[in-house]
């Protein structure tokens, strides 16, 4: 169960409002999502920022998705109960001028006392950005992983995601440390698409293991470098052979960029994706993997 925050010595006239926040963060420079003992944390910058403007209860902040350390998002939802008297409408600006550059509040909304960030979405979409172009380029590289040494066959990625669709077993795509009770998730879309030297992977499903996406991606640029056959990937996860998953993307490449609700929270513009689609005028990729 959640544990409740305490809201005693309210006066009778002091409503308790659930406010909604569209959020972006750059995840470079944080130790992820969740509050730490030790270095900076989204959750804990903004629960500082908000408890500076309302310092009369212990604040908390939910989050639609948990980002690992360095893992970046566009479309992150986040909720917290206020008794103060900051129109709803102002908390972006007020929140904005107390955080970081590196982290913005897009929009605000007042939602039900039972709606709630994390429990009430029905879905969660990342993206994933692999630069694969031979020559480094800094304008791209922190939002990017660089694979270099040879083409990515996308079509072989393209083939090997098909199967994954549907509630499964993720065991195999499961980081150590997890406190979930089961690997149990159903993977709603999952798509590929290269433009250029560019391939952006997104995948959408009910919930996310932790490190799931980015040992999924590790996996799939070593199917796309014929390093990893099809046969050996689908028995690796459907047998949830954890041990032989060695891989797993880097955290730069990774952006949260969407959260879904059975009823709108935000104007359209904030709730759906704003983390830009890279475009390279000129292409050189690297040389096919089964031509070296």
């Amino acid at each position: 169960m959640l544990k409740k925050l305490s809201f005693d010595g309210l006066k009778n006239n002091q409503k308790i409002k659930r406010i909604a926040l569209s959020i972006q963060y750059q995840g470079t420079e944080y130790n992820g999502w969740q509050r730490q003992r030790v270095g900076k944390s989204i959750q804990g910058l903004l629960e500082d920022a908000i408890y500076s403007l309302e310092p009369f209860h212990p604040i908390k902040v939910f989050a639609a998705g948990r980002t690992d350390s360095g893992v970046h998002a566009s479309g992150q939802v986040v909720h917290f109960d206020s008794v103060g008297q900051i129109p709803v409408k102002r908390w972006p600006s007020a929140l904005n001028g107390r955080l970081p550059q590196t982290i913005r509040v897009r929009d605000s909304s007042e939602q039900s006392l039972d709606w709630h960030a994390c429990h009430s979405a029905l879905y969660r979409r990342y993206r994933y950005t692999i630069y694969n172009g031979r020559k480094p380029n800094l304008f791209i590289s922190p939002w990017t992983w660089h694979r270099y040494n040879c083409y990515l066959d996308e079509q072989l990625i393209a083939e090997a995601i098909k199967g994954l669709i549907g509630y499964h077993d993720f065991t195999a795509f499961q980081r150590s440390g997890s406190n979930r009770k089961n690997a149990l998730t159903t993977i709603q879309d999952i798509q590929i698409e290269r433009k250029g030297d560019l391939l952006v992977f997104e995948i959408q499903a009910s919930g996310f293991l932790y490190g799931m996406v980015r040992l999924l991606v590790g996996q799939l640029v070593a199917i796309g470098e014929h390093r990893l056959s099809i046969n050996a990937f689908e028995k690796l996860w459907k047998e949830k052979l954890r041990s032989e998953v060695k891989e797993a993307a880097p955290a730069r490449g990774l952006c949260l960029i969407r959260a879904g609700y059975s009823d709108s929270i935000f104007s359209e513009d904030m709730v759906f994706d704003s983390f830009p689609v890279f475009s390279l005028l000129t292409n050189d990729p690297p040389s096919l993997p089964y031509l070296r």
